[in-house]
């Protein structure tokens, strides 16, 4: 029942066929592997696609992917950091705690409305985020997509400058 009420949430086609490419991958089994996940079928997503690796034994997060859209709204890519040493200080602690929610509990992030504010840039969008585990069981990483639109003179107050993510059990 939760993949079904947090696909239902998702607005952009290319998100929609994110999470539905998971799903198939996953087949029987609680969570696909990162080895289930197939780049070909979701090839024409891959710009906005990013992945991280998470080490149960450390709790920490390191870069597995990020695509050629995400890579240019951080003006770096993910591939290869630690989490922690990617995002800037006061954005660290939320990130982590938001990727280590859906990993761990595991359970599937949609947010919408602000993203990329922890970058210094204001993009309008959708964002997903889906538990990886190589076993089937325990997490070990996760695959998420972001959907944006950069706009030029962002909105003034703080509730534009909010993304709302909302938590689906698995």
């Amino acid at each position: 029942m939760g993949f079904e009420q947090f696909a239902a949430r998702i607005e952009s086609p290319a998100l929609c066929d994110v999470a539905q490419h998971w799903h198939q991958a996953r087949g029987a089994r609680r969570m696909p592997g990162w080895s289930q996940i197939d780049p070909t079928e979701i090839a024409r997503h891959l710009p906005i696609i990013w992945s991280w690796r998470f080490d149960v034994r450390t709790g920490s997060f390191t870069g597995r992917l990020s695509g050629e859209d995400i890579n240019n709204a951080f003006g770096k890519s993910v591939r290869g950091a630690r989490m922690e040493e990617f995002f800037a200080p006061d954005q660290y602690d939320h990130i982590y705690a938001r990727h280590r929610q859906v990993v761990t509990e595991p359970c599937f992030a949609h947010g919408i409305g602000a993203v990329f504010i922890h970058a210094d840039r204001y993009g309008e969008g959708e964002r997903i985020i889906l538990p990886l585990a190589e076993d089937g069981l325990i997490g070990d990483g996760i695959i998420g997509a972001t959907y944006y639109r950069f706009v030029d003179n962002p909105p003034v107050g703080s509730r534009m400058l909010e993304e709302t993510v909302s938590y689906f059990s698995l």
